[in-house]
């Protein structure tokens, strides 16, 4: 089941220490923007930089045994805008919306999930969940929902319901304790709650969402998630996610353009360039990292889902004869980069793309999807890696009249090698190429690590809550104290930070006991603190604790660089 109270607690210690602030603070925010403070943006440079070293400084062995092509690029946020109607964001590029006519409120109609008592009974088993009907969920659609609710996930939706069902007036005298959730198929839940002052009788519900084929037949029968009330949606309508602005002194049509909602597009449209100015030949990738801009309608789930975020997004042009190799490759390339976070693998899974909700560019797709606290026990979205075919240099080549293709003179002399026929050599040897795609976001990155991270430890000295982030990703390598502010420690203290601080991200704090300052660098996941006390003076050691074990030792102080750096290179 969603961890709501878990997720509260993450948030919480972000404000609280200086990872994420709620944008325009001080005016009462603005829904589904965020500021990364101090910490915050340390934790997240950490994370793109280990993106760009792994992609475009030293990128993986490819398949041959040999180092793959990889070049990096930043485009600009605003493209011209036949960009976007070559690309198919222009006229595609939309979420189907469902408005409530009553509260005037919108939500996507993939986020509509629905409640149906199943069964009603005095019986008490030893196991409640044998009167479970797996069938009977999956099969609800035919029938109308007792409740809706607008969740991301089945985790969070069984949250929600629980709620629901505990408050809801047409349900009293439940008050929901939970002995579930129950979870037989991907997007399906089965909660019990027990009525209190009747001790024996039970109630089963189950929990699916509701396809967007429902809403479009009868969206009068589906009680509205705002009011319960039927009769208040309206079907689902499209709503382009593309922000508007213009440029120049006139705002009318011919001067709007768009805040990009993606960088790959500004890739393709420098393909030809980079072929031209740089030794790359396919199969090659171009790397980006940036901002981009989607204006959901519904932002949701702290920074999971939010209108200005950032992407680290590849763009890897191959062979079409190749573009399936490529595709296992960059499959399992990503998902190793995720276990390099310290990412668990029973937290992490792929999930192929059903045909009916493959992108229109694509051939096929598969996300890495992460257990977030507010989707468990279900997945939700973390990174997607697609085969995107020759679509997009096809289209920009059309819509630019600029030709995209590429004259492949190894492959040329290759056939020509081989006896192939003049029509077979210029056939295969001028292409368009393939592009497979892994994309995913830095700032979902950000939240997975806050959500791996975090443990909660009862009876903890100094403080139940720490961040484990591993040495490299952490915003602060080493915390450096005096015992004491007296007796030259703060001196020897002092030293010591001012030799590291070029080498590492550290922080010399003398105030508070030491056991506070412990116990903030723990919340903030510093791995490691160094502490001068009286036998420091005496013997030139430290006392180096370690945050998750808060084991000690002593080590020289002037091996306390060289203990750092091979703490983070993972000796």
């Amino acid at each position: 089941m969603a961890d709501a109270t878990v997720m509260e607690k993450i948030v919480s210690l972000c404000k609280r220490r200086g990872f994420v602030y709620p944008a325009s603070e001080i005016y009462g925010g603005l829904n589904g923007f965020w500021d990364y403070g101090p910490l915050g943006v340390l934790l997240k440079n950490n994370i793109r930089d280990w993106w760009w070293r792994n992609m475009v400084e030293c990128p993986p062995i490819g398949p041959d045994g040999h180092p793959i092509d990889m070049v990096g690029i930043d485009t600009a946020i605003i493209q011209n805008p036949k960009t976007w109607v070559a690309s198919g964001h222009a006229g595609g590029f939309s979420d189907p919306m469902v408005d409530d006519k009553e509260t005037k409120q919108r939500f996507r109609a993939d986020h509509l999930w629905g409640a149906w008592c199943i069964k009603v009974h005095d019986v008490v088993h030893d196991d409640p969940w044998q009167e479970v009907d797996v069938t009977a969920i999956l099969n609800l659609d035919a029938y109308a929902p007792n409740l809706t609710i607008v969740a991301s996930g089945v985790g969070e939706a069984a949250e929600s319901f629980i709620t629901e069902l505990c408050k809801t007036a047409r349900l009293e005298p439940l008050e929901g304790q939970v002995e579930g959730p129950f979870n037989p198929v991907g997007g399906t839940a089965a909660i019990i709650v027990r009525n209190k002052k009747e001790k024996m009788r039970k109630e089963v519900w189950g929990i699916k969402n509701i396809p967007t084929a429902v809403l479009n037949d009868r969206p009068q029968s589906i009680p509205s998630p705002f009011t319960q009330k039927s009769g208040a949606l309206t079907q689902p309508r499209r709503f382009n996610l593309m922000f508007e602005t213009f440029v120049g002194a006139l705002k009318d049509e011919s001067s709007k353009v768009y805040l990009r909602p993606e960088t790959a597009q500004g890739i393709f449209l420098n393909f030809k360039n980079i072929v031209d100015t740089t030794r790359v030949r396919v199969p090659f990738g171009v790397a980006q990292i940036g901002k981009s801009f989607r204006n959901e309608v519904t932002p949701r789930n702290f920074i999971f889902r939010s209108r200005e975020f950032e992407q680290m997004e590849m763009e890897w042009f191959c062979h079409p004869d190749e573009a399936a190799k490529w595709y296992d490759f960059w499959k399992q390339q990503r998902m190793d980069w995720w276990y390099s976070l310290g990412v668990t693998k029973e937290n992490l899974r792929f999930r192929d793309h059903a045909a009916d909700e493959l992108s229109h560019y694509s051939r096929m797709t598969v996300d890495i999807e992460y257990k977030y606290p507010f989707t468990a026990p279900d997945f939700g979205e973390l990174e997607g890696i697609a085969h995107r075919g020759e679509f997009d240099l096809t289209q920009h080549s059309k819509h630019s009249g600029q030709k995209l293709d590429y004259f492949d003179q190894e492959l040329q002399l290759k056939l020509k090698e081989q006896g192939a026929s003049p029509e077979q050599i210029k056939a295969k040897s001028r292409y368009i190429p393939n592009v497979i795609e892994p994309a995913s976001g830095l700032t979902r990155a950000v939240l997975v690590l806050l959500c791996e991270s975090y443990r909660q430890e009862k009876g903890r000295q100094g403080t139940e809550e720490l961040l484990s982030l591993l040495p490299r990703f952490a915003p602060i390598k080493l915390g450096i104290f005096p015992l004491v502010n007296k007796d030259g420690m703060p001196e020897i203290a002092q030293k010591l930070y001012l030799d590291l601080r070029t080498r590492f991200t550290c922080e010399y704090d003398p105030k508070q006991s030491i056991g506070k300052r412990y116990a903030r660098m723990d919340e903030i996941g510093t791995p490691f603190c160094a502490t001068i006390d009286g036998q420091t003076v005496q013997d030139q050691t430290v006392t180096i604790r370690h945050r998750d074990s808060m084991n000690q030792e002593r080590i020289a102080i002037d091996k306390v660089g060289h203990f750092i750096a091979a703490q983070i290179a993972g000796e």
